[in-house]
């Protein structure tokens, strides 16, 4: 693999702890930290694969995985993982070989991931959504040189046409009937045959290879010496600030004290008794490591579903009573507007944590409102595997901020303009972050690399300010402030406005082409259902709240909203589409 030679990977010895650094005025966290965690302790690394290793000898008959109806114990799974990690070896997998997975949560994600690590490979995370392009790509770019996905026709497919195409060498094909409890499965293959391929009568049939097949060792395991720290367990892709999409390298050491530090934050969350809800996909570096590396580590059950469905996600939040729910805010906001909301019982949910988009203080305040439950905001980037800073779960909170540092975590707030500056607080900079859970640097791309890097801190591309206590609060995206008159413009500020109003239920704003302004904002709003409100409504309504530059030159309603593949909106396409609209 390509050395970047990144300031991650040279200093990440040091980075491991903060005793170095004692509790002094420029960290203003430190005044705000919750009693009993300490900021300067130390992480030790360790091989990902370990984490399961552990639960599985201190909770074999614990259940690890619930699935559509159907349950597997740490034990199961452990056992699962050593036999494929063994069929892996056979395969030619060793140290470094990069292992894609194309797959939906399923328990089949579990195992080759765990099994990809413990036979010395790296995961290649594969979003099924993604185009073929898009697809082909990613394989070239990571160097895949095999892939695990399930004979679903809408996986599969894609497979076969990028094993055609010459950019995949093999793939595993595992059967999805056989997750399901017995009658599930037969009724799958009855009803739902047709939404099953036949890989053995397909074009590629001689580079299919069966997961039996995999799983026919006897789970001797050739050991393979892993570094934590320089050694990539993931290669996790992300447009990241700028550009096309980069393979970041998260060592085993980036996530494993990831999810110590996590851990670490919530000690109230007890090993061997949570329930922890899998609705974002693992193929997302926020529920890898919330979600499943998380739960491994704390023996959890992890609840999984294969793709979100409101109704059927409010249903299994009834029946298996889950303390634990990591999510984006469309999602907490799609709950509370349910409008069957009380007829399922919430009341598991103790913990929710909100990533991967700003979440609205009303989303806050509503969703904890009307479910009892605790919604606390975290944040994070694929670049920091992925969480740096969270709200507190016991003591203060402050609404609308993203929250202090994890444990042996640093920000710091740069001048946009002359980055090597640090602003004072309060002050609008580039918020900046330097820790254990840092990237190694983008696959194969040195100079990307070096231009992200300010030393030992990693540029995000997020404006921010810090306050007195420490706490941080996203401004926006460097990349999605409105430049109109001269002056900056904050779509958040104006989605905050906005989302204040009843009848909204989500908000976007970006900036559009004006001749006076050079920029200017406009709103796009989906109303709530049985909802109604003009534009004029609208713009009355922001009349006090916000100032003339902020207000939106345009409002435009629609039924949805574009979302990304974790469901947290998006501006990309809005974008293109008033890029195109300037353009005609």
């Amino acid at each position: 693999m390509s050395d970047t030679g990144s300031p991650a990977e040279t200093q990440a010895p040091t980075a491991t702890s903060t005793e170095d650094a004692p509790a002094r005025p420029e960290y203003p966290w430190l005044r705000s930290y919750p009693e009993g965690i300490a900021w300067n302790r130390t992480f030790e690394p360790t091989p990902l694969h370990e984490m399961l290793a552990q639960s599985a000898r201190d909770y074999p008959s614990r259940v690890c995985t619930h699935f559509l109806g159907k349950t597997l114990t740490y034990s199961d799974i452990a056992s699962l993982v050593d036999r494929a990690a063994a069929g892996l070896q056979k395969l030619g997998v060793t140290k470094g070989t990069r292992v894609g997975i194309f797959l939906p949560n399923t328990p089949t994600y579990i195992v080759f991931y765990y099994a990809t690590l413990k036979a010395g490979g790296t995961v290649v995370n594969f979003n099924p959504l993604y185009s073929l392009d898009e697809l082909e790509y990613q394989a070239k770019d990571s160097g895949t040189e095999i892939i695990v996905t399930l004979d679903l026709k809408v996986l599969f497919d894609k497979v076969e046409a990028l094993v055609e195409r010459g950019v995949l060498e093999r793939a595993i094909v595992c059967p999805f009937a056989a997750l399901l409890p017995g009658l599930k499965s037969f009724l799958f293959k009855l009803v739902k045959g047709k939404e099953l391929a036949k890989p053995h009568a397909s074009r590629i049939k001689d580079r299919v290879i069966d997961e039996a097949s995999v799983l026919d060792t006897d789970g001797t395991v050739a050991a393979t010496e892993i570094d934590p720290w320089n050694d990539i367990a993931v290669l996790q892709y992300t447009g990241g600030t700028t550009g096309v999409p980069k393979g970041a390298m998260l060592t085993h050491a980036n996530v494993s004290i990831n999810v110590q530090q996590v851990i670490a934050w919530a000690p109230e969350l007890r090993a061997g008794e949570e329930r922890v809800l899998g609705i974002l996909p693992f193929f997302h570096v926020f529920a890898m490591t919330v979600v499943m590396n998380f739960g491994i580590a704390r023996a959890a059950e992890i609840i999984l579903m294969p793709k979100f469905e409101l109704d059927e996600a409010m249903k299994l939040i009834d029946k298996t009573r889950p303390t634990i729910m990591p999510g984006v805010p469309t999602l907490f906001n799609a709950i509370m507007n349910h409008p069957k909301l009380k007829s399922f019982d919430v009341s598991s949910l103790r913990f929710c944590l909100s990533g991967g988009a700003p979440l609205p203080l009303e989303v806050k305040r509503t969703f904890e409102q009307l479910t009892g439950c605790k919604l606390v905001e975290g944040y994070g980037l694929s670049e920091t595997s992925p969480v740096a800073t969270c709200n507190p779960l016991e003591g203060p909170v402050k609404e609308s901020s993203i929250g202090i540092p994890l444990p042996a975590t640093y920000l710091s707030l740069r001048d946009l303009e002359a980055p090597d500056r640090e602003v004072p607080l309060g002050e609008r900079g580039e918020i900046c972050i330097k820790g254990p859970q840092v990237m190694k640097g983008y696959w194969n791309k040195p100079d990307e690399t070096a231009n992200v890097f300010l030393g030992d801190y990693l540029r995000t591309g997020d404006v921010g300010i810090m306050d007195e206590d420490g706490f941080t609060y996203i401004v926006d995206r460097v990349k999605d402030i409105i430049l109109c008159s001269g002056y900056n413009v904050y779509p958040r500020q104006i989605e905050e406005a906005i989302y204040q109003h009843p009848a909204v239920e989500e908000v976007t704003v970006i900036g559009i082409p004006d001749e006076y302004r050079g920029e200017a904002p406009k709103a796009f709003i989906k109303l709530k259902e049985g909802q109604s409100a003009s534009e004029d409504d609208i713009m009355a309504f922001l009349a006090d709240k916000l100032n003339k530059i902020e207000m939106p030159s345009e409002i435009e309603f629609r039924a949805e909203l574009p979302k990304t593949m974790v469901g947290k909106l998006s501006k990309k396409e809005l974008k293109e589409e008033e890029a195109a609209r300037a353009k005609s």
